[in-house]
Formats: C-alpha cells, sequence, structure tokens
C-alpha cells in the first residue's frame, strides 16, 4: 500500500521527517535475480500451502490471526519461499500470482510478529522497515509493490489483490492465488472491492463517486490503462444504469478516509 502520501497534507512535519529518512536509506530491496543455495524447481512449487491456510482462517476477509500463527500450512509456505528463484517461473502469470500471494503472506507474517500500519510510525515498520525473505534475499511490502509488482506487470487490479492488513484495503480472500485462473481472480477482486459500499459508494442524486483513497493514491495506473479513474471504475460496476451514469463522467469524485485498524481477530502474542 502506497501510504507515504496520504500524509503529505494532514501530517506535514512528520512526513517529511519519515520521507527524508526513508529516501536517505538508497534503492529498492528488490534484487535482479534470486539465487537461493537449495533451490526448489519452478515446476514444481505451488501455493497450496497458503491455499490451505487462507481457507482455514480467512473468512469474507476477516483473518484469525491467532489461528494462522500457529497454522503448519502458512509456515510451511513461508519455509518454501526461501527456496525458490522467482525469476525462473515459466510465465508472467505463474510470476504474478507468485508476487500477489508473497506480498499476502509477508502481510499476514507482519502482523503476527507484532507490526501494525495503524500508526504513522507503524506504518514505516510494517512498509519499510520490516524486511522478509523470498530466494535468501530480503525485501520489503514498499519495495515488493512499487519496484516490483507496478512497474513490472503494468496491471490495475492488483491494488485490489495485495491486501495490507487493514479495513479499507480489500479484502482478503479465502484462496490463494494461481496462474491458471488469475485473470478471473483479479477481475472478481476487482469487481467486489468496488462495488463494496464499505469501500465505494455512488450517490446517483447528488452525481457524487466517494471512493477508496487507493484510487486517488494509484490514480495514474487507472487512468493509464482506461483515460480516466472514473471510467475504469464503471467497467466493474455490476449495476449496468450506473454504470453508464459513470462512465459518462458525470460525476464528481470525493475519496473517502481510509481506516488502517487491524482486518481481523488481533494476534493473541507476538514471536
Amino acid at each position: 500500500m502506497e501510504w507515504i502520501t496520504q500524509f503529505s497534507s494532514r501530517s506535514k512535519w512528520p512526513f517529511i521527517l519519515i520521507f527524508s529518512f526513508v529516501f536517505s536509506l538508497g534503492c529498492s530491496t528488490i534484487p535482479p535475480t534470486f539465487t537461493p543455495s537449495h533451490p526448489i524447481s519452478p515446476e514444481t512449487f505451488s501455493h497450496e500451502h497458503f491455499h490451505q491456510a487462507l481457507m482455514a482462517h480467512v473468512k469474507n476477509g476477516v483473518v484469525d490471526y491467532p489461528q494462522l500463527a500457529h497454522d503448519s500450512h502458512f509456515n510451511r509456505y513461508l519455509t518454501l519461499l526461501q527456496h525458490i528463484a522467482p525469476q525462473q517461473l515459466p510465465t508472467p502469470n505463474h510470476r504474478l500470482a507468485f508476487w500477489i500471494n508473497v506480498y499476502n503472506a509477508f502481510a499476514i507474517k507482519g502482523i503476527l510478529e507484532g507490526s501494525s500500519p495503524a500508526t504513522l510510525t507503524g506504518r514505516y515498520t510494517f512498509f519499510i522497515g520490516r524486511t522478509y525473505q523470498v530466494g535468501e534475499e530480503f525485501l520489503n511490502l514498499y519495495d515488493l509493490e512499487q519496484h516490483l509488482l507496478i512497474p513490472d506487470f503494468k496491471e490495475p487490479r492488483i491494488h485490489f489483490a495485495i491486501v495490507c492488513a487493514s479495513q479499507s484495503c480489500p479484502k482478503l480472500q479465502s484462496a490463494a492465488y494461481t496462474p491458471e485462473a488469475l485473470d478471473q481472480q483479479l477481475t472478481a477482486s476487482a469487481r467486489a472491492f468496488i462495488n463494496d459500499r464499505t469501500r465505494n459508494r455512488f450517490d446517483q442524486e447528488r452525481r457524487i463517486a466517494y471512493l477508496s483513497k487507493i484510487f486517488d493514491w494509484f490514480s495514474e495506473d487507472f487512468i493509464n490503462h482506461s483515460g480516466s479513474l472514473l471510467g475504469y471504475v464503471a467497467q466493474f460496476v455490476t449495476d449496468p444504469d450506473l454504470a453508464n451514469e459513470i462512465r459518462q463522467n458525470s460525476y464528481t469524485i470525493e475519496f473517502l478516509d481510509y481506516d488502517w485498524s487491524l482486518n481481523g481477530i488481533p494476534p493473541l502474542s507476538h514471536s
């Protein structure tokens, strides 16, 4: 989640201090290649362990963190990630599904290890300060999103699939993303998010679209794809009359406040 820009207007001096510190740290943590010492064959790598953990402990987007903390499938999945060279995965869909699942798994891991995006300083730790291992290389959530997922795949539906463990994020799905079903899964995630009235709503009488801050933070991605922000949103609105109204750009846009509180049951203890 692009959290830095949220504070440029609301909390100027903390923003300036953290912004300066973040960019004094240097380049992205994303390495050009991954070379684990004991690699798993990309042909045999599977997201099944993560899938089993999500099916068991995520219900309608509510995450049971105490149960995930002790789930053998989840812990096994994290171990497998240390032994994969993702650049060797065979297709772009394999790589995109991989990185979406990795982001979501590491966001869960961050919560289980005591991080939280609920505060300004907490967001720094959660997105930048805490690192995770893929193929024996360390990376953080901010760089995974900003320096890999967005530029490498240029797929705006990513923003409805990666989940930063907060209430205003898209709901975490009860299934892992797979290369075979990726397009359908991304479309379903986009449609579910855009039509969720707790995240976006449309006042047809006043012609106002109240949109998630995600559409503000990443407006360039959506506009580059569809020509306008409302044009992008309209293609996923399930009410055809409303979609047509929005497509005509007759709505003004107001962005909703972002709720950074936890998207589930808090972990009982931190390891």
